[in-house]
């Protein structure tokens, strides 16, 4: 008697990688693009008065206290600040990548539904339910409108650069 092995159909494979890696760059692309939007928009903000730091240096000396025990030099917090904003615009990109791959009209709007959503659910949720920033109704109509905004930006570059990797990958 001969024994079978069930193994993934090569079509669910090849989808599962195209998105992954065309997620992985868009995701990549995107942060870089968001940060550089962040960078020309934020100094037209008003001023709130409260110069607090950043979430993602918040997480970051989060990490490194979970990990080492010891608060991060003030010094190594913007850079890492930035690590946490890559990694995780690279994981969201990922998991767009693959979404978009089994459910295309998941990319309705051109990656606006996935810029607002990650708008709401980390910088409108998560953000504020872990401590690391201002709850939505604190932080004024000018302080959401540049976190919607931000994203719209990240939603967007992500499914141009997804569209665009994952068109050059094979079918």
């Amino acid at each position: 008697m001969t024994e079978t092995r069930s193994t993934p159909d090569s079509s669910v494979t090849a989808k599962l990688a195209r998105g992954v890696v065309a997620g992985v760059i868009a995701g990549a692309v995107a942060s870089f693009a968001m940060d550089r939007f962040q960078a020309l928009v934020s100094p037209l903000m008003p001023s709130s008065g409260d110069e607090s730091e950043p979430a993602t240096e918040k997480a970051a000396d989060a990490v490194a206290t979970t990990m080492t025990g010891n608060a991060m030099p003030e010094a190594d917090k913007p850079l890492a600040g930035q690590a946490i904003h890559y990694a995780l615009g690279i994981a969201l990109g990922a998991a767009y990548g693959v979404a978009a791959e089994f459910r295309p009209a998941i990319t309705a709007g051109y990656g606006t539904g996935f810029g607002l959503g990650t708008a709401t659910l980390l910088d409108e949720a998560a953000v504020p339910a872990l401590g690391l920033g201002e709850a939505p109704w604190n932080a004024g109509i000018a302080g959401n409108a540049y976190a919607y905004a931000s994203h719209l930006v990240f939603g967007g570059v992500s499914e141009m650069v997804r569209r665009q990797v994952a068109g050059t990958l094979t079918r």
